[in-house]
């Protein structure tokens, strides 16, 4: 491993060619992520105190808020930071470390949707046997448990792999990334050296990880219509709609974005592209997820009517 003196730190222009822009672009991502983080912890904190939502679903969509909550933070500061200062720059390990965090939660997330999806299946297709799992049983609760855990550990060794790919590399020359984080081409488009093995490494990893996870995702969804088609009864069909709605929609921003930005063609100047590729995953995304999942959720609904009611009661009998 070879790193040029010149080339210790990197400069994120970020948005820099939009000088007038600067003060508005902070204000809305800062409004964004402030909703980001109050949304994603408040998910977690109301799945928390209200029993009712102890079940496999919300066990998985507490760590889906945790995951977003993390990937945003590791990138959204930094944007905010850049966008108030002159100082654009970033030292090679920070923006190795940066990668390295986004890109594991990028990953477990891909699996985490997959995950509920399998999930989604279960509620739909089995349900006596959903009632059973949720019912505390220590082997469904195992199972859980080691499904979030395989989705941490495959995010982990995917982000190993790429992080290597990209520490291996010699840098030298222009040290400029034309965004406002780290991202793997961006790094990449920096590097002297043979670039081979990085870039085979990034297609096949992303391809496998996009492939599996929307396969078990079709899947899944595939043996719910099969199952849903044969409700004689309208209600049924409609319980069974609300029940996926949200992750249906979850699921549809996170793979379009994918399957937009990088399955079509487009031009060769895709910088602008990429640069609005990182904006919705890092911080667009983890802002939608907790939404989606609240204003289409009854429980959650009333378990934060019930919270803001008693605390405002709590303060009507302090102050009275």
């Amino acid at each position: 491993m070879t790193i040029s003196l010149k080339i210790m730190t990197f400069i994120l222009l970020g948005f820099s060619e939009y000088p007038e822009l600067q003060v508005p672009l902070f204000l809305v991502f800062l409004t964004i992520y402030t909703v980001t983080v109050l949304g994603n912890t408040g998910m977690i904190l109301v799945i928390r105190v209200n029993p009712k939502l102890h079940t496999p679903m919300y066990f998985f969509l507490s760590h889906l808020s945790f995951i977003d909550f993390c990937y945003s933070t590791v990138v959204t500061p930094k944007l905010l930071e850049n966008l108030v200062v002159e100082d654009r720059t970033i030292s090679f390990t920070g923006c190795i470390m940066q990668f390295f965090f986004a890109c594991i939660f990028v990953v477990t997330e891909t699996f985490m949707l997959a995950v509920m999806a399998y999930d989604r299946f279960v509620a739909v297709c089995n349900p006596l046997l959903y009632m059973v799992a949720m019912s505390q049983k220590l082997c469904y609760l195992l199972l859980c448990a080691l499904l979030v855990a395989g989705t941490y550990m495959w995010g982990v060794l995917c982000s190993l792999i790429l992080t290597y790919s990209l520490v291996r590399l010699s840098y030298c020359g222009f040290n400029t990334i034309n965004n406002f984080a780290c991202e793997y081409s961006a790094i990449l488009s920096l590097s002297c050296s043979d670039t081979s093995f990085s870039q085979m490494a990034c297609f096949v990893i992303s391809t496998f990880n996009e492939v599996c996870s929307l396969l078990i995702i079709l899947a899944s969804y595939g043996f719910i219509i099969a199952t849903v088609s044969r409700m004689p009864s309208k209600g049924g069909l409609r319980k069974a709609f609300s029940t996926c709605a949200s992750h249906l929609t979850a699921i549809s921003i996170f793979h379009g974005i994918i399957l937009l930005l990088y399955c079509v063609p487009h031009a060769q100047n895709s910088w602008l592209l990429v640069k609005v590729d990182t904006i919705l995953f890092t911080v667009m995304i983890p802002m939608l997820n907790p939404l989606i999942y609240s204003l289409r959720n009854k429980d959650v609904k009333d378990t934060i009517r019930r919270l803001i009611y008693t605390k405002l009661h709590s303060l009507y009998v302090k102050f009275r």
